[in-house]
C-alpha cells in the first residue's frame, strides 16, 4: 500500500474537490505542518505533497520509502532540490494552470492603481463627493494603461500572457534580459533599461539565488518614470525596506503585491507596515487562486502522481 502524506491540504481551498489516485494508497492529509512538524510526518511516506510546508534535507534524509514530492505549485524553493537528489526522490511540480488567474490578477492590480481606484473608493465612503458639490473631483490621479510602457521581468507562461493583454490594452511592452547580461537578444531588452523605460514594471519570475533581491535600492534609483512596480510572483524578489524607502522617496507611484518575504508576514514587518497606504495594495498570495485555477491545479497535481506511479513521470524538477 503506497502512503501518500498531504502537509499542507488547507493551502487548497475547501471547495476544490481532491480526487482519489487511481492505484491503492492510504492517503493522509493534515491542514498544515509547520517546518518542525514536516520529518515527523513524512518518515514513513512513500509520496509527499506540499504547497508551501518546507521538506529540508533532514527530512529527506529521515524519510527512507519517500521517492517522491509532489508540489502542488509551480514554485519549488520550499524543497531542497539538492538533497532529493542525493537521494534519489523525484521532485514534480504543477505547470501553466494559472496561465489566467495571475495575469488577470495582475492587471486588477494595475488598473487600480493607475487609476486610484481605491482612494476614491475611500473618498466617497468618507463624503468627499457631497463635499465636491459638483459632478466630480480631482483628489487622487488617473493615468491610462494605452500609451504607456510595461516592464516584464521573467518570461514564461505568465510573462508572456501578460504581455498578450497589455498589448491589447494598448501598451507597449519591453521584456526584461537576465539581470547583469552583456547584450539582450532579440526582443529583450537590458534589465537596467528596463528600469529606466517603464510606467509599469510587473514581476513573474522564480525565487532562486539569482533572482533573490533582484529589485533594490540599486533599481529602484534607476526608475526613472517612477513607476508602479506589481509582484504577483515571490516576496523575495523584492527587498522590502527598499520597496518602503523608494514609496516614501518618491521613486515609484505605487506598489501592487500579492506576496511577501515570509508569509503570513509578521504584523510589524515592511509589507504591513505600508498596507494602509493609498498607493499600495497588498492582497495574501491569492493571485493564483481563482476557483477554476485552483482546480485544474488539483486535477494535475493528481495525474502527476499517477503517471510517476506508472513510471513515466511529468513536470520533473532538477
Amino acid at each position: 500500500m503506497t502512503r501518500i502524506v498531504f502537509l499542507d491540504r488547507d493551502t487548497l481551498s475547501p471547495e476544490t474537490t481532491l480526487r482519489a489516485p487511481d492505484f491503492p494508497h492510504d492517503l493522509v492529509l493534515y491542514g498544515r505542518s509547520t517546518p518542525d512538524e514536516v520529518a515527523g510526518r513524512i518518515a514513513d511516506a512513500d509520496i509527499v505533497i506540499t504547497n508551501k510546508a518546507p521538506i529540508h534535507a533532514d527530512a529527506v534524509a529521515g524519510a527512507p520509502r519517500l521517492k517522491l514530492i509532489a508540489v502542488a505549485a509551480t514554485g519549488t524553493d520550499c524543497v531542497d532540490l539538492a538533497a532529493c537528489s542525493k537521494s534519489g526522490v523525484t521532485v514534480c511540480n504543477i505547470r501553466n494552470y494559472a496561465t489566467n488567474t495571475v495575469p488577470e490578477h495582475t492587471f486588477a492590480l494595475m488598473l487600480a492603481l493607475r487609476r486610484s481606484i481605491l482612494p476614491y473608493r475611500q473618498s466617497v465612503i468618507d463624503g468627499r463627493w457631497q463635499e465636491a458639490r459638483q459632478f466630480c473631483f480631482f483628489d487622487h490621479p488617473i493615468s491610462d494603461l494605452a500609451g504607456s510602457t510595461l516592464g516584464i521581468v521573467g518570461y514564461g507562461a505568465l510573462g508572456r500572457s501578460v504581455a498578450r493583454i497589455a498589448e491589447a490594452f494598448g501598451m507597449t511592452v519591453l521584456v526584461a534580459d537576465r539581470k547583469g547580461a552583456d547584450v539582450p537578444p532579440a526582443g529583450r531588452t537590458a534589465f537596467d533599461e528596463v528600469m529606466r523605460r517603464s510606467d509599469v514594471i510587473t514581476l513573474h519570475c522564480p525565487l532562486n539565488a539569482e533572482t533573490r533581491g533582484i529589485i533594490a535600492g540599486r533599481e529602484f534609483a534607476l526608475m526613472e518614470r517612477k513607476p508602479i512596480l506589481i509582484n504577483t510572483s515571490r516576496g523575495g524578489l523584492v527587498d522590502e525596506q527598499a520597496l518602503v524607502a523608494a514609496l516614501d522617496a518618491g521613486e515609484i507611484a505605487g506598489a501592487g503585491f500579492d506576496v511577501t518575504d515570509g508569509e503570513p508576514p509578521a504584523a510589524d514587518s515592511p509589507m504591513m507596515r505600508i498596507a494602509g497606504r493609498p498607493n499600495v495594495i497588498l492582497t495574501p498570495h491569492v493571485a493564483w487562486a481563482s476557483r477554476q485555477a485552483i482546480q485544474e491545479l488539483a486535477d494535475q497535481l493528481i495525474e502527476n502522481i499517477e503517471l510517476f506511479r506508472r513510471g513515466t513521470p511529468r513536470n520533473v524538477v532538477g
